[in-house]
């Protein structure tokens, strides 16, 4: 079944604006025209798109799963006419990475440097997002790999254990746990705790584990990036749990110190998803290939 472009954009337009008129008038359609190409489509489909309703209109469960699609399709589409363009100035092709921040900071750098010097012609993009805002990304044709932490969410995607990483506590030098080794989670949860954003995979963690206590997580501030919440430690507002390897680092930048969390839950498997498919492009096998060994994909 074959389906023009002008079409599905229509499509598009119409779910975000909620409105045929304006989704018509967005694709510089006439209303007339527009309402009769989404009534022709949904009679080749054996589908309602929309439902219609006093405010306009709302997408049905078909029409989401078509607009999941279209989405998909124009980043496959803006993905083949970057990359063929690229060709005229040397490039070889082009990986688009989504990374959650832990995996950014513990463990993804080394492999992205080995890929670059054995593959200098295929230029990399690393966006940075949430475990499950990677796993989405990765599954609609967003990122053509995806790293992450537990849990897996969406079964379009294949995935691999690549790394181990562990949390860690930091505290400022002059805080009552500072002269120790090690903390539990129910030491920490005496303190205001400093976090990322709201989604992140160990903000999402600490918060199930408070909950597990039958304790609320007292999350006093929730900022995005690592060296923000260091900074905040330092200055004495709350302690924080973040990858152990960018906490030994702040120890040496900031007034902290990073103690060993003595949970098992401290220790966590990075993963590396790429969406379901019989052949992986060249380029993203290649790698596959840098992070997990032929013999155990």
């Amino acid at each position: 079944m074959r389906h023009d472009l002008t079409t599905l954009n229509l499509v598009l337009a119409i779910e975000q604006t909620r409105s045929i008129t304006r989704g018509a008038a967005q694709e510089h359609l006439a209303l007339a025209a527009a309402s009769k190409r989404l009534s022709d489509l949904e009679s080749r489909l054996g589908v309602q798109l929309f439902e219609r309703r006093a405010r306009g209109v709302e997408p049905t469960e078909a029409g989401r799963a078509l607009v999941r699609h279209i989405r998909s399709l124009h980043a496959s589409l803006y993905a083949l006419e970057t990359e063929v363009m690229e060709f005229s100035r040397g490039i070889k092709g082009h990986l688009r990475i989504a990374s959650n921040t832990s995996a950014i900071a513990e463990c993804l750098p080394p492999y992205l440097v080995e890929f670059s010097q054995a593959h200098a012609q295929i230029r990399i993009s690393l966006e940075d997002l949430t475990s499950a805002e990677v796993q989405a990304a990765v599954a609609e044709g967003r990122a053509d790999v995806g790293i992450f932490t537990a849990p897996v969410l969406d079964n379009r995607v294949q995935t691999w254990v690549f790394a181990r990483g562990r949390l860690a506590a930091l505290v400022p030098l002059k805080h009552p746990l500072a002269n120790r080794e090690s903390v539990s989670f129910d030491d920490l949860l005496a303190y205001d705790l400093i976090g990322l954003h709201a989604g992140a995979s160990a903000q999402e963690l600490m918060r199930e584990q408070a909950a597990a206590r039958g304790k609320t997580l007292n999350a006093r501030l929730q900022v995005r990036g690592f060296d923000g919440i260091a900074q905040l430690v330092e200055s004495g507002l709350g302690v924080a749990v973040l990858p152990e390897q960018p906490a030994e680092r702040f120890t040496r930048v900031f007034g902290v110190r990073c103690l060993r969390l003595e949970e098992p839950w401290a220790e966590r498997d990075y993963y590396l998803g790429v969406l379901r498919q019989q052949r992986l492009p060249t380029v993203v096998q290649r790698f596959v290939d840098t992070l997990i060994p032929r013999d155990k994909q």
